[in-house]
């Protein structure tokens, strides 16, 4: 059976970077199904709203997470950190805590910006979030990609960067790997 990854892009911009780079990941690793899954309708995060299955944009939004066999997560870094729609999403995402979507879910993480530090105390702070609702992230890899915009092509909206795409497959390819051993992890 075909694996299903969702891809979850931490920026709402219609033409960000990040959103680029989730694009191009289906055609470096065609093996598998792709799911983009949109933060784009989901409230702030709020309690009161969490009963049962919680508002509609949610419930969809967890319905996609819980189809995928695993999910990675492409995110720009703003102000050192994950960007609020991604934080308020991964808070939708972990809850209700025994049945949350993201338990035990292979995840992965992927960033990029114009800076030329690359994303990572975003990609921590995604990793934090991450193992503290269980979620089982890929250990050891790290896709930071930085000065992006020297990498895109952004009329056609695809990495160009052949080093990066390069990069990008294999990380996508150890996910795949990684999406098979989680089983044993149990």
């Amino acid at each position: 059976m075909t694996k299903k990854i969702g891809i979850i892009v931490g920026s709402l911009r219609e033409n960000s970077f990040n959103r680029m780079i989730a694009e191009t990941i289906p055609e470096l690793e065609p093996s598998v199904e792709y799911e983009l899954i949109s933060l784009a309708e989901l409230p702030l995060y709020n309690g009161d709203l969490d009963r049962g299955d919680g508002p509609e944009s949610v419930r969809l939004f967890r319905e996609a997470i819980k189809r995928a066999d695993g999910i990675i997560i492409v995110s720009p870094e703003y102000n050192s950190g994950i960007p609020g729609v991604l934080k308020n999403a991964l808070d939708w995402a972990s809850t209700p805590t025994k049945t949350a979507v993201l338990r035990r879910k292979p995840a992965g993480i992927v960033g990029a910006t114009p800076g030329v530090k690359g994303t990572i105390l975003s990609q921590q702070q995604i990793r934090q979030t991450l193992e503290a609702t269980q979620a089982y992230v890929l250990p050891f890899q790290k896709m930071y990609i930085s000065q992006v915009m020297d990498k895109v092509d952004a009329q056609r909206r695809i990495l160009t960067d052949e080093t990066t795409r390069s990069y990008l497959q294999r990380y996508v390819q150890q996910f795949i790997h990684w999406i098979d051993q989680v089983p044993s992890l149990d």
